[in-house]
Parts: structure tokens; sequence; C-alpha cells
């Protein structure tokens, strides 16, 4: 009887499977969205490994925050020259850590400059960082499809992120190992142009975090980098491995302790700096998807209290021929459990190919998952439920004399 009822009215019917569509395809796409982002970061943390340690200048992440909220910050795509911050570690800093004991390799790096290539005769802007010949020890997810790692003698030579060697995911290929490029910066007012050549291209990674250039930046040597951009032996960044990763904690304070005004980051920090704000992304795109199915109960509510109006007569004629309360109650709850069931399953499925298709579209892998969508199933039929329960229980209690009376 409940599927007759909704067949009957089969544009109310799907004004409700679509307010529920819309409120569920919100919670699988972006909780989808947010796993994915939260698993890409994950892995990226991975990079950073457990014995691993990162030290940056205390005044670098303040410097890097109140950039971005300000605007004055451009990437590696943007027209900016500046610097992320004024570095603030040296040599000395590197003289200190030799030093310490527990420590089994120190990388020392210098990021944030800027500069343009040309490229089949377009002009592109690019970032720029400084390494050693011992980076791919350390950060052992680079690796490299072609060519080889740094060594200590090369000088003017660079290794290509994944992008810009590839732009158009492997259909052409603009640069090659052995290949010349003329990279040009303006240092104190006054153009540079260094002719570097090509010595290894990187494998494709995605977004980045930490050191390294990415898909879409240049590894050039840390002394044609301090020549060439006037830095100094000043570095952004250095990397720390421990010799055990059991006293990789209590290194890190011995590091703190030993250099002044310093942030020490491992990947476990890192982590719950990361979990705390997917955390809160979750949390608002979450109270967003719960405003759509609020909107969407209401509807019901008011879809169902209508329906209840007009069929008053045909409720009396039930319960004068032997219906009890409790079958109109359950006819009509049916029909708010059918059209969660209907709405939940074909919104969770909309909200996961929405997610491929906008993940694809930002670069970040949606993560879709059948739990999710059994959950997301879940609360669409309680929300029908709960948004017809009133509905239907005024039709219950409905007196049969007084509902037959009714035109």
């Amino acid at each position: 009887m409940s599927i007759e009822s909704l067949s009957e009215r089969k544009f109310r019917f799907a004004l409700n499977l679509l307010g529920i569509m819309i409120g569920i395809a919100a919670v699988t796409g972006l909780i989808s969205l947010t796993q994915g982002m939260n698993n890409e970061i994950t892995s990226q943390m991975g990079i950073l490994g457990t014995s691993t340690i990162t030290i940056i200048p205390g005044t670098q992440v303040a410097s890097m925050m109140e950039s971005s909220q300000e605007g004055g910050f451009m990437g590696p795509s943007g027209g900016s020259s500046m610097f992320l911050s004024t570095s603030e570690l040296d040599w000395r800093d590197v003289d200190i850590l030799e030093k310490m004991p527990g420590i089994d390799l120190i990388v020392p790096g210098v990021s944030g400059g800027q500069g343009v290539y040309v490229r089949k005769g377009d002009t592109f802007s690019v970032s720029v960082e400084g390494i050693t010949d011992a980076y791919f020890q350390i950060n052992e997810a680079d690796e490299l499809l072609e060519g080889r790692e740094l060594m200590r003698s090369d000088k003017a030579v660079v290794i290509l992120g994944y992008k810009l060697a590839y732009p158009f995911d492997g259909e052409e290929k603009y640069f090659g190992v052995g290949d010349r490029i003329k990279l040009t910066t303006m240092v104190d007012k006054n153009e540079k142009t260094l002719s570097l050549r090509v010595l290894g291209i990187l494998e494709e990674v995605g977004s980045s975090i930490g050191p390294g250039g990415g898909d879409e930046g240049f590894l050039i040597p840390l002394r044609t980098y301090e020549q060439f951009f006037e830095t100094g032996g000043e570095y952004t960044t250095i990397q720390v491995k421990a010799e055990d990763p059991d006293t990789i904690n209590q290194l890190s304070a011995e590091i703190e302790d030993a250099l002044e005004d310093v942030s020490v980051i491992t990947s476990e920090v890192a982590m719950e700096m990361v979990n705390s704000i997917i955390g809160t992304i979750e949390a608002v795109l979450g109270g967003i998807a719960g405003i759509s199915l609020m909107v969407a109960g209401v509807g019901i509510i008011n879809t169902m209290t209508v329906s209840v109006m007009e069929r008053t007569r045909e409720i009396g004629v039930l319960k004068a021929i032997g219906a009890r309360s409790s079958d109109v109650l359950m006819m009509f709850l049916t029909e708010a459990v059918l059209t969660g069931i209907t709405g939940g399953t074909i919104g969770a499925v909309f909200g996961f190919i929405l997610s491929k298709v906008v993940g694809n579209y930002v670069g970040v892998t949606s993560e879709v998952s059948l739990n999710l969508g059994v959950i997301a199933l879940f609360f669409a039929v309680i929300t029908c439920v709960v948004s017809g329960l009133y509905p239907a229980w005024r039709a219950s209690n409905l007196h049969p004399v007084e509902a037959l009376r009714s035109e």
C-alpha cells in the first residue's frame, strides 16, 4: 500500500527524494574528499620517516602564517619573487649538530627562491630549492624517474619535478636528461641568469609536504643556489636523521635546547597538527551537510502532513473496514522509510561520483568507502522516519467517523 501510495504521488515523492539526495550527496561527497585528503597527507607525512627530524627557524612558521593570512605569499605559479622568510639557520647550527651524539645524518637545505624559464617560447615561473648530495638519503620517498642523484662535485645542474618535464601527464616530453634550461631571477634589482643541465627527473608525487620541489619545482645544488641567489650560507631547513628511532623525542628536545629559536618537527608532531586541522575541516563540512539533511527533513514533514490531510477520507475507510491505528502508523512510516532508502542510495552514489569528479579537478584523490555509504543511508532513513513520525502519528489518531465525513 505504501509503494502504491508513493507511485500515485510521483511528483511529491520526487521532491522528497531530491531533498534527501542533496543532503546525502553532500555528506558522502564532502567526507570522501576530506578522507582522501587525510590519506594523502598521512602518506606525505610518511615521507618524513620515523627517524627524521626537520628543523626550521622559530620565526619562519609565524611568518608563513602571517603571509598566508594577509595574502602576501604567492606559490610557484605566482609572480612574486619574495622568500618565505628570512632564514636564521646557518653553518654554525650545522656545526653544533655535528658535535651532538645520536645523529646519523645532517642535511641542510634552502628554499623560497623564485625564477623564470622559457619553454617553447613561453615564460614560466618556478620555485627553486637548494639541496646537498645527501638529500636523497634522508628523503627516500623522492625517487628519480630518469637520470641520477646529485653528487658532491655537481654544480650547474637541476633535477626537475615531474610536471615540468611532462606537463600533460606524460603525453609530451618537454625536457629530458642532458637538456639545458636557462633560469632567470632578480637579486638586489639585478637580473641574473644561470644555465642548468638537467640531471634527473623526479617521479610524480602529487602535492608535496616538507622539503622537496614537488612536481613543479627545481632542485639545484646548495652551493649553486647560494651563489645564484646570494644567500650567504643560510638555510631554511635542516633535516636530521637519528641513529635510533626510539630516541627521536629525546634528540628533538636536545636539539631545541642546543639551537636558539628553532622549531623541531617530527612525523608524530606533524601528524598531530594535521589531524587537528582535518578534524576541524570535517566538522565544518559535516555541519554543512547536516543542515542540508535538516532542510530535507522539514520538506518531508511538510509534504507528509499535506498528504495526511488529503487522505483523511482514505484513512477513515481503512479504519472502518478494520485497520488498526498501528497499521495506519506503519503505512505512513513505511513510506518515509522507502523515501529514505531510495533517496539515500541515489544520493550516496551521486555523492561518491561527485567527489571523484571534484577530486580529479582539484588534484585530491577521494576515498570512496562502503561503510560511509551504509552510514549515510542509515542517516537518510533516520531523517525520513523522524520527519514522518508526527504526520504518521496524526494520521493514526484520526477518528474513523470524523475521517469519513471529510471531503
